[in-house]
């Protein structure tokens, strides 16, 4: 069946400003406080495009109003395509004047602490002109629908975004230098048996999920590990390793520096990959934007110039029988 197409001369601007409003605000009274306009030229408006559109983009309930599927996958498109038009106009009428442009990028927290932050300063060094506006949500799995580009812990999915892979995570060991010495020559069941174990919480996952898939990956099913402490991201549970309590599963290449430093030690060659990866996510749209095509190309060149990425030499010999 041949898709519908809209011809642009007939786009419907004040109402898709007035979608943003509603959604934006939540209501439809302060929507039109806020656009000034009436409520009910307000409620025309939204219908309107909900006719043009043929479905409904808002449930409408007594107390409560909230976006339908069609509505969430519009509003991102609306919100950057007239923060776009803002941009250029605002660059039109400063005739050529320096402008400022705002980022929206969205990091997993432990990718934040780990390496966001030096990643955007050393880019802010490189282009001033660029303000980010970082948000660092909790969870796996696609980006918030209102950042401009975002880097994302998930496995691989086919979407109608722009995905570039940053690294492949795979997970492994890691302690306080002391914990490995104190156990050298133990194999690996014996060595997990022996100590406190680190967890990290994956949203709608079980709580022992990763120490569960590396144990069955590295054929050691048989050993105990439901039990031990439980935290949210990896970078508190590395924290807790490198204090010289218990022993966690983290990628290598977030706590690279941790390791080469020596407050954490890897004493087991023994790996998790389990599918997951660091992306980089792109709207398609994004791509024509002057600004988030320099920080996508920025950090993939990064990334792929950085020699560090790779798993680091074994700080301690250990049997691994």
């Amino acid at each position: 069946m041949q898709k519908k197409t809209l011809d642009r001369r007939w786009l419907p601007l004040n109402a898709l400003r007035a979608f943003e409003g509603v959604a934006k605000h939540g209501s439809f009274t302060a929507a039109a406080n806020a656009l000034l306009i009436s409520q009910s030229a307000l409620s025309r408006h939204v219908i309107a495009l909900e006719r043009l559109t043929g479905v409904q983009l808002f449930e409408r309930r007594p107390h409560a109003l909230t976006l339908t599927k069609a509505g969430q996958h519009l509003l991102p498109a609306v919100v950057k395509s007239f923060d776009r038009l803002e941009y250029a106009l605002d660059d039109i009428r400063n005739e050529g004047a320096p402008s400022q442009r705002t980022l929206r990028v969205q990091m997993p927290p432990s990718f934040a602490v780990q390496l966001g932050v030096p990643i955007l300063r050393d880019f802010r060094r490189a282009s001033a002109e660029v303000d980010i506006d970082l948000t660092s949500p909790y969870g796996v799995g696609p980006p918030l629908g209102d950042v401009d580009v975002a880097v994302v812990y998930s496995k691989p999915a086919v979407t109608d975004l722009v995905t570039d892979l940053l690294w492949p995570v795979r997970l492994s060991v890691v302690c306080h230098p002391n914990i490995a010495a104190a156990h050298h020559g133990k194999d690996l069941a014996a060595f997990i048996e022996a100590n406190e174990i680190v967890h990290v919480r994956i949203a709608d996952l079980p709580r022992h999920h990763l120490w569960s898939q590396f144990v069955r990956q590295v054929g050691l099913s048989s050993v105990n590990i439901e039990r031990g402490l439980v935290f949210d991201t990896v970078v508190l549970a590395a924290q807790y390793a490198a204090g010289g309590q218990g022993i966690a599963l983290v990628d290598t290449n977030l706590f690279a520096e941790e390791i080469g430093a020596g407050r954490l030690v890897k004493p087991f060659e023994a790996t998790l990959d389990d599918g997951y990866g660091y992306y980089l996510i792109t709207h398609p749209e994004g791509l024509s934007d002057t600004a988030i095509a320099l920080f996508r190309s920025w950090l993939i060149e990064r990334f792929g110039n950085r020699p560090g990425f790779v798993d680091p030499p074994l700080r301690l010999a250990v049997s691994n029988t």
